[in-house]
């Protein structure tokens, strides 16, 4: 079978976000290394995740920025929500995954981790553009 270029490049996306995946989970429960780990790493894998999520579905190499700069802009306005504890956002916070997906701590640290995920992200995307069906 032979693929083309936005299937190969999708392709490598998938096994991207089979490595980035477990790596984000494990942040969360891997206290080493001064907790980096722990407290900032989670934020730079979220950050790729998303962006990885995003050329899946737009795998083109123009999209690379967009995507990098929407999930800054929305990861940014999440940490920044944390601020806010109305219940319908306690609620969501309870749970695994709302705690997981919106955060549940306001820290100004988490935002320079957020730039890196997305820069990280751009460039790993812009190379996967260069990705043909040769």
């Amino acid at each position: 079978m032979k693929f083309n270029s936005i299937n190969r490049k999708r392709l490598w996306i998938l096994l991207s976000l089979c490595v980035v995946t477990p790596l984000g989970f494990w942040c969360k429960s891997y206290h080493g290394f001064g907790n980096w780990f722990y407290l900032y790493g989670g934020g730079v894998f979220y950050v790729i995740f998303f962006c990885l999520v995003f050329y899946l579905l737009w795998p083109k190499r123009q999209n690379a920025i967009k995507i990098a700069i929407g999930v800054l802009i929305v990861t940014c306005m999440l940490e920044t929500l944390q601020l806010w504890h109305p219940p319908f956002l306690e609620l969501i916070r309870s749970t695994y995954w709302g705690r997981a997906l919106i955060g549940t701590t306001f820290v100004w640290l988490d935002f320079p981790h957020y730039f890196a995920g997305a820069f990280l992200s751009w460039l790993y995307m812009r190379r996967l553009g260069n990705i043909s069906s040769t």
